[in-house]
């Protein structure tokens, strides 16, 4: 069954800059460098169409696009700051600030002691399916 055409919602600057995690400041020189197309609403500010932003979004998550080294077959990569370490005597409760995002890992207490999970410490969480993968940068 086909989904029926209907407007799609346009997006500010500010808009679309939070749905991709990154600044307006990123978004308006990606628009003034040709890379997303933009028009103006009768206010005067710019707008981006939603299938332009969903389609440039597909983008830029494309692996090859991506800071990934190695390679993986997760696609979910969220990279953040280690923000708490509980050490129980099997279980580690890892959590990752990630942008606005707080992601909250159980993994082996020697994982994390291996990849000196600390407060502070770059990690990235890897989210494949219903389990998150921590990895130390």
């Amino acid at each position: 069954m086909a989904i029926p055409d209907r407007p799609v919602h346009p997006y500010r600057i500010g808009e679309a800059a939070s749905m991709l995690g990154v600044s307006a400041d990123t978004m308006r020189r990606w628009v003034d460098a040709g890379r997303l197309p933009a028009t103006r609403d009768e206010h005067g500010h710019r707008i981006i169409a939603g299938a332009e932003l969903a389609s440039f979004a597909r983008e830029l998550a494309r692996p090859e696009n991506s800071e990934t080294e190695g390679r993986s077959s997760a696609r979910n990569r969220f990279p953040g700051i280690v923000t708490a370490v509980v050490l129980g005597d099997v279980a580690a409760k890892v959590e990752i600030q990630a942008g606005p995002f707080r992601v909250v890992s159980l993994i082996s207490r020697d994982s994390a002691e291996e990849l000196g999970l600390v407060p502070g410490a770059p990690a990235t969480a890897v989210i494949k399916s219903t389990n998150v993968v921590v990895e130390r940068r």
